[in-house]
């Protein structure tokens, strides 16, 4: 690796926010990262480990068997698209309550990324985010279910109708949104306040993000953490956290919109 690479993937750390080292404060933080994960995604991450074990505790093999990410939630249409908007409105109002502790700590949200400043430039490492890790990921998934590691996921099982492509490029959205902010944008920026560096925080939040992708199999955990560190990695050298929720946006759109839309035309979709 050339040094020019070498410098690129050290983490750049800000001069915000500063450690804190008051005792009390730091204990108020711990505190606060545990409560917030601990009824978002790292209880996802709990649940998805459960999920885990009971397929592998199945006498099925793992290739065997269907995990759907968006399902049906109800018979009559409209109450189905109104359960998929809420759960549209849970994710949005987990990476909001992110935001609004960061911010009633004093931390602006232009400090984390999320301004509005550089549009072109962020819309265009969002487009060779996604590409860098869609292609490559969906090879690796495909790989991961042949040779049995993961379940077939099946990105969207949703009945067909006319708000379906709405609700599922929504939820993409959503997951994204949600995923982004707290443990890239949230996690990241309470790690450095606590004192960690930034290579360990990198590697907390790459697991973290493993974990509640667990319920795909060990395959959804291995790319998933992958996507973390380059993700977390773009984000401690940028600092910029729009790009991240656009690529993930594109990701999820493609997999959910597209999933539904070929699922009944091609035979090698699970």
């Amino acid at each position: 690796m050339s040094s020019r690479a070498r410098d690129w993937v050290r983490p750049r750390v800000p001069d915000y926010p500063g450690r804190t080292t008051d005792p009390r404060e730091r204990r108020i933080l711990v505190v606060e990262v545990v409560l917030v994960f601990s009824i978002t995604l790292g209880l996802s991450g709990v649940r998805s480990a459960l999920s885990l074990l009971d397929a592998m505790l199945r006498p099925e093999p793992l290739a065997q068997q269907q995990v759907a990410i968006n399902v049906t939630r109800a018979t009559l249409g409209v109450i189905d698209l109104l359960k998929q908007l809420l759960g549209v409105v849970q994710l949005v109002g987990w990476g909001a309550l992110g935001l609004y502790l960061l911010w009633r700590a004093g931390v602006r949200l232009s400090r984390i990324g999320l301004d509005r400043r550089r549009p072109g430039r962020d819309l265009l490492w969002a487009v060779a985010l996604a590409a860098g890790i869609g292609i490559p990921g969906l090879a690796f998934y495909f790989t991961a279910w042949h040779l049995g590691f993961n379940l077939a996921v099946q990105p969207s099982t949703v009945d067909e109708a006319w708000w379906r492509p709405i609700a599922l490029t929504l939820a993409a959205f959503g997951n994204a949104f949600a995923e982004e902010v707290l443990v890239v944008g949230y996690l990241l920026t309470r790690l450095r306040q606590l004192g960690w560096s930034e290579n360990a925080s990198l590697l907390v939040s790459s697991v973290l993000r493993g974990t509640y992708h667990l319920y795909q199999g060990l395959g959804g955990f291995v790319g998933n953490v992958v996507m973390g560190l380059v993700y977390g990695r773009v984000w401690q050298r940028t600092n910029r956290l729009w790009p991240l929720v656009v690529a993930h946006t594109l990701l999820d759109v493609v997999a959910f919109v597209g999933y539904a839309a070929l699922r009944e035309h091609v035979s090698w979709l699970p």
